[in-house]
């Protein structure tokens, strides 16, 4: 399984982040609509033996609202970046623009967010991002991602979208 077909949810009875496959559409009468389940490359399997993670109790019920997918990139530090996280990066704001930016450090927060079949970023904490126009270009945003930091999620960090 490669990392962009990965999900994770926190788990209705604990609140725990758990990542793997997902099953969506369970009966909402019994108190669920969606499980994941743990995958072989989870992060599940570091806290487990493995056998402890096969069979059908180990089947997460999650809350469907936090729902993220694997965006299948990884930030500066080497770790996965999902769908609803929060990121730090790098930033030269439009009024000073790129020929400013060595030099003048500036940090800027946004969340990750899948729209119009790509991955993009929204809700900038500060407003005053050269970042939108870099999204048109796709090799400019790749070296974003990879020189990017996940500090949080939209879920457990929504004040890192506030400066």
């Amino acid at each position: 399984m490669k990392n962009r077909d990965l999900y994770r949810g926190k788990r209705l009875d604990n609140g725990e982040w758990v990542e793997g496959n997902i099953i969506k559409s369970g009966d909402a009468e019994e108190g669920w609509e969606a499980i994941i389940i743990p995958t072989m490359n989870s992060n599940m399997f570091t806290k487990h033996e493995p056998n402890e993670l096969l069979g059908f109790e180990n089947w997460f019920r999650i809350d469907p609202s936090t729902i993220c997918k694997c965006t299948g990139l990884k930030d500066k530090n080497g770790k996965l970046i999902w769908e609803n996280d929060i990121v730090k990066f790098e930033d030269y704001g439009e009024e000073q623009g790129p020929e400013y930016k060595e030099g003048y450090e500036y940090e800027n927060n946004a969340r990750v967010e899948f729209a119009e079949g790509r991955w993009s970023l929204t809700d900038f904490a500060d407003d005053n991002s050269a970042v939108m126009d870099a999204m048109n270009d796709h090799a400019e945003f790749m070296e974003l991602w990879s020189n990017s930091e996940v500090i949080g999620n939209k879920f457990d960090n929504p004040e890192l979208l506030e400066m």
